[in-house]
């Protein structure tokens, strides 16, 4: 496994843009505005940094959805693996609208974290 990426929430990705840009430094690697998404390079794993309305239902994920995405090489093994050694999945490995696959597990506090295949 590698660390592919850590999603941060924002409610203002104007601001948030400013900050991890003009502020940090940081260059961006590719940009959404549209969709409200930018990814910024840290040398190696990203920063997603996502809008998050306040009202919208996304704000639900805030503080319980960590946004950290484990890249692997073959979901569906990995995927295997980790339920034989009593890891439990939110979500099997599904494919996504854009191509790639997607897992969702919880660790032992509760947090979800991500499987990126």
């Amino acid at each position: 496994m590698k660390l592919y990426g850590v999603r941060i929430f924002v409610d203002d990705l104007a601001a948030a843009r400013a900050f991890y840009v003009e502020v940090l430094g940081l260059p961006v690697v590719w940009e959404m505005a549209e969709q409200g998404a930018l990814g910024v390079s840290v040398g190696g794993p990203q920063l997603i940094i996502e809008a998050t309305p306040k009202d919208g239902e996304d704000v639900a994920l805030v503080g319980r959805f960590l946004g950290l995405s484990l890249q692997v090489d073959d979901i569906q093994v990995t995927h295997a693996a980790l339920v034989d050694k009593g890891v439990v999945f939110t979500m099997p490995p599904t494919k996504q609208f854009w191509g790639g696959w997607l897992a969702h597990f919880t660790d032992p506090a509760g947090n979800i974290l991500t499987l990126l295949g």
